[in-house]
């Protein structure tokens, strides 16, 4: 069939004698063509009302128009759509960045780094007015609708933002898009015999150097701070920012007389938009509340996330979870369940059994063994002879496990996977050949060595690993010579309200 004409219109309507003017912009259909027997419907659910072709009907100047009904709604412009795995890919797709081989690569580091966190997010409920003029009859009507919910959609973190701001102040070069998609032609040209590699990495690492000494030498440590306002209290500055562990806020600054008194973001929160009444709210934590029990019961947030202290314990507060809204029935009920799920399941020689599930999977733990249960076993069904049979694997392994050990140096030879090391504190060092018969070491060797010989071997490796350490002992005043002063620190300042 035919295609449809339509003619792009604007029409400026007079309002009687005033000055004002209506304009309504829109298409006049010159032409049905198929549309005489077919018009397509909208499944856009983003498609607002009012919304879509604008379809005006046919006018001609001078044409006097009678005002049947006037609509006037209010609206609210929506922030582009945030990206999902699918649609981050064909932008950068579009944009030339990367290959197909280094996309997914690409969205699992920005993950696994936390820049960003992959969630669904529930729609969010927002009011708009509609006023009616009809037969010289104002109405009004107060409309709500739901946005809808985000789902799998990537969202940028606040350790995220301030790496990428970091990096567009301080490498606006390097992280333009026209730099990467320029690269990647480069390195196709390498591949093709076009261009020398050699050449092209000189060209680029002579003047990055340049601009990563510069930065270290003149940049402060990123850290996104925002002032959000002053502390009815103290009368200090209140600023949030992301500290060593995390996103926090602070009440006072380094070089105030007092230390600054700071306070966790809750995972709902986030830099950027926390604001001050908010920041406050998290400075009431940790908070007591009544025994339990006979022990005493807090709620507080830790570098792990919120909890609820019971005696010394540290029991965790499930996710999403606000620990400003625990109260003691709350707080008591998460005790139990604590106790419940650290109850015994079973005893083995005399010693009880509990189990749990922790970061590398479902555990059983017994004389102060945590022992990993394979998939193969039911954790929820575990019998006494599955029990028996995970702790005595887990007892003969630690027994083949150290060859020689002497725990008050935090010294010891154990058995590897791929072989014998040495575990000096935290570090796992590898045995070098014995220089007797210029050969690996036997078990039967390592066996009788000495401590003095095993220190010898942990100094081939680490130098300093038994050097004292000497604290730095600030000296008395008294003690100076007469005449000279310290020198002043220097200390980043910021901006402060004058004090009345």
């Amino acid at each position: 069939m035919s295609e449809a004409r339509f003619e792009k219109t604007t029409a400026q309507i007079s309002v009687s004698s005033r000055q004002e003017r209506l304009i309504a912009e829109g298409e006049v259909l010159k032409f049905d063509g198929f549309l005489k027997v077919y018009l397509e419907s909208s499944d856009d659910e983003d498609t607002e009302e009012g919304s879509g072709n604008n379809m005006l009907p046919p006018l001609s100047k001078d044409q006097i128009l009678t005002l049947q009904q006037m609509n006037a709604i209010e609206r609210f412009s929506r922030p582009p759509a945030r990206y999902t795995e699918a649609s981050l890919v064909k932008k950068l797709e579009e944009l030339g960045i990367g290959r197909p081989s280094t996309y997914a690569p690409t969205i699992s580091t920005i993950q696994n780094r936390g820049y960003v966190i992959k969630e669904d997010r529930e729609g969010r409920q927002r009011s708009f007015n509609t006023i009616t003029l009809s037969n010289n009859q104002l109405s009004k009507q107060t409309k709500t609708e739901i946005t809808g919910a985000e789902k799998s959609k990537l969202f940028p973190t606040d350790i995220g933002e301030v790496v990428n701001d970091f990096l567009v102040e301080h490498f606006q070069d390097i992280v333009d898009f026209n730099f990467t998609a320029s690269v990647e032609k480069e390195f196709d040209e390498i591949a093709q015999g076009l261009k020398e590699w050699t050449n092209m990495l000189h060209a680029f690492y002579k003047p990055f150097h340049e601009e990563v000494q510069v930065t270290l030498d003149t940049a402060d440590r990123a850290n996104g701070e925002r002032l959000l306002g002053i502390d009815p209290a103290s009368g200090k500055n209140v600023y949030a920012k992301v500290g060593k562990f995390g996103p926090l806020v602070q009440i006072g600054q380094l070089d105030d007389e007092e230390k600054p008194i700071y306070a966790s973001i809750s995972k709902s929160q986030s830099v950027g938009t926390i604001t001050l009444e908010e920041a406050l709210e998290q400075f009431k934590l940790p908070f007591q509340l009544d025994d339990y029990e006979g022990k005493e019961v807090s709620v507080g947030v830790g570098r792990f996330g919120p909890y609820v202290k019971w005696g010394d314990a540290y029991i965790s507060v499930p996710k999403n979870e606000d620990p400003l809204t625990i109260d003691f029935d709350r707080a008591a009920e998460i005790i139990r369940e604590k106790i419940s799920a650290d109850a015994p399941v079973a005893e083995h020689e005399g010693m009880p059994v509990t189990k749990g599930t922790g970061r590398f999977g479902p555990f059983i733990k017994w004389n102060n063994l945590f022992i990993n249960v394979p998939k193969a076993y039911d954790f929820d069904n575990l019998s006494k002879k599955d029990i028996t049979e995970l702790i005595g694997k887990k007892v003969e392994k630690e027994a083949n496990r150290f060859i020689q050990q002497w725990p008050e140096e935090k010294i010891a030879i154990e058995n590897g996977r791929w072989g014998p090391f040495i575990r000096f504190g935290k570090e796992m060092l590898k045995l070098r050949k014995n220089p007797a018969s210029n050969d690996k070491y036997t078990a039967e060797e390592l066996a009788v060595l000495s401590l003095e010989e095993v220190k010898a071997l942990i100094k081939e490796q680490v130098p300093n690993a038994f050097e004292k350490k000497v604290k730095a002992t600030k000296k008395s005043a008294e003690a100076k010579p007469e005449g000279k002063k310290p020198a002043a620190k220097k200390v980043a300042t910021k901006k402060t309200p004058a004090k009345k």
